[in-house]
């Protein structure tokens, strides 16, 4: 896992897809083809992307004529820290500070004095506190 130091392809990915799906007021299925052609996204990568977003929930599908993906959450319920969880992995920078990917570190002598932990609970918390709050909403609202 490596942490929040950076968003990975996959998850800008994700995002540039679901804000696309998103944007759409009638909620009517979209073509993978349209979606990678609109928001530069390469077609193999988003095939896999989309069917991660539909196994989550967060997307359906409908086939045949007409077919294609759509959101199926509302854009509110569509958290960020979900999303990056989910194709970035743990938020924090540290494994030892994870909440969802603890895992102790090797060179680790004593967590509990260990002065690196505690400011980087600090830095997990402020940015949990700002994407956990943050939905795909807020993305759409910023780019009106």
């Amino acid at each position: 896992p490596l942490g929040l130091s950076m968003l990975s392809k996959k998850t800008k990915y994700a995002f540039h897809a679901l804000t696309y799906l998103g944007k759409k007021e009638d909620k009517t299925p979209v073509l993978i083809s349209e979606i990678a052609e609109k928001t530069k996204v390469p077609k193999k990568f988003l095939e896999s992307i989309l069917l991660d977003l539909k196994k989550a929930g967060i997307l359906t599908s409908k086939m045949g004529k007409g077919g294609g993906y759509y959101l199926l959450k509302h854009p509110a319920d569509v958290q960020l820290a979900d999303v990056i969880r989910m194709f970035n992995g743990p938020i924090a920078l540290l494994p030892c500070v994870s909440l969802n990917y603890y895992e102790p570190c090797d060179e680790c002598v004593d967590e509990e004095t260990c002065g690196l932990n505690k400011i980087m609970i600090e830095v997990r918390d402020e940015t949990l506190k700002i994407v956990a709050n943050k939905s795909l909403q807020d993305i759409l609202k910023a780019e009106e």
